[in-house]
């Protein structure tokens, strides 16, 4: 086991948890900007959203393999569903939760639907959204180790090695990095958050 393999696995469990947040996040930002104007739409799709995040990780990479076979973009995809809850819950509750006064002080000033959102909703709901990206993060950081068992790589491909070898070493060697992993983007992303919390 090189330093370098490591460092290679490591940069690609990476790939895997950025890419699947970000694609989480290119889907929650308008979704749950919908949800906060319909009640029925809103209460239907989290509900939804709730249970594909009860199932099991292996299971739902399970689920996956028949549709799209092996590889990163069954990983990927099975990372972005687990990821849409907390960016799609704090999105929402960061709108719904301005203050009905800011609100009607926009209104009274002529601003459009369009520039609420814009300049007071979003940016007043910023510190909420950010947590749900925090969440996020932190948890595919942990998912995407069950990647591996399906050809997504990542350092979950040393957990799987280990596991079948019945060696500990090879196991930590993946499971060491991915927890500095997780530990280091709370730390950063909770850093982040305070920032703009005040």
């Amino acid at each position: 086991m090189r330093l370098s393999e490591i460092a290679s696995l490591s940069a690609e469990h990476l790939w895997l948890v950025a890419i699947a947040v970000w694609v989480a996040m290119l889907i929650a930002a308008p979704t749950a900007v919908l949800l906060t104007r319909h009640v029925r739409l809103r209460r239907a799709t989290l509900a939804v959203v709730n249970v594909v995040q009860t199932i099991p990780s292996l299971a739902l990479f399970g689920f996956l393999l028949p549709f799209l076979g092996v590889g990163k973009v069954t990983a990927v995809l099975a990372l972005v569903l687990y990821a849409l809850l907390p960016l799609l819950r704090n999105t929402v509750v960061g709108i719904l939760g301005v203050d009905g006064g800011v609100l009607e002080s926009a209104v009274a000033m002529g601003m459009t639907r369009r520039q609420i959102l814009w300049k007071v909703e979003l940016p007043l709901a910023f510190p909420t959204i950010l947590a749900g990206v925090r969440i996020a993060t932190v948890t595919t950081i942990g998912t995407a180790t069950i990647a591996a068992a399906i050809g997504g790589g990542g350092l979950g491909t040393f957990v799987f090695r280990g596991l079948a070898m019945a060696d500990t070493r090879t196991i930590l060697a993946g499971a060491v990095p991915a927890a500095i992993m997780a530990i280091a983007a709370d730390e950063v992303l909770g850093w982040v958050e305070r920032k703009f919390s005040y």
